[in-house]
């Protein structure tokens, strides 16, 4: 069912998909980047919590399925070009929005040209189990 929101959405510049940004509700902290497709999107609206597309595994992905680390959207926001939406959410479970146990998937920055860890792991993802997650592109 197409509804008169995810209609507003131009999903068809991206072969299907489109861009999410996740930031936290409160501190307003970019936590991750994700892709949504009509399905997710009319999922995360009608549930109140984000439901997120993998490309990886061509499937939706419930946030927090695995984890329980899951997060209710208290807003959604779509950028000026319609193609890139934008949710306020609670980030819930232990507090780790990245797989990798981390608050943000963002918790590296560029140091005199080298990626560095600059913000502690809220949790060790192995607490999941082996299976949880996926690995990394880039060496820790």
């Amino acid at each position: 069912m197409t509804t008169q929101a995810s209609a507003a959405i131009d999903f068809a510049k991206g072969n299907g998909v489109v861009p999410v940004v996740a930031i936290d509700y409160a501190s307003q902290r970019v936590l991750m980047f994700a892709y949504m497709n009509r399905e997710a999107f009319e999922e995360t609206v009608a549930t109140g919590r984000a439901c997120y597309f993998s490309r990886s595994r061509a499937r939706l992905w419930r946030k927090g399925e695995e984890s329980g680390n899951f997060q209710i959207v208290r807003e959604i926001r779509i950028d000026c070009d319609q193609d890139t939406i934008l949710l306020m959410v609670e980030q819930m479970g232990d507090g780790a929005a990245c797989h990798t146990g981390h608050e943000s998937c963002f918790y590296r920055r560029l140091e005199n040209g080298e990626w560095r860890e600059f913000e502690a792991r809220k949790i060790d993802p192995a607490k999941y189990g082996p299976a949880y997650g996926h690995q990394s592109k880039t060496p820790r």
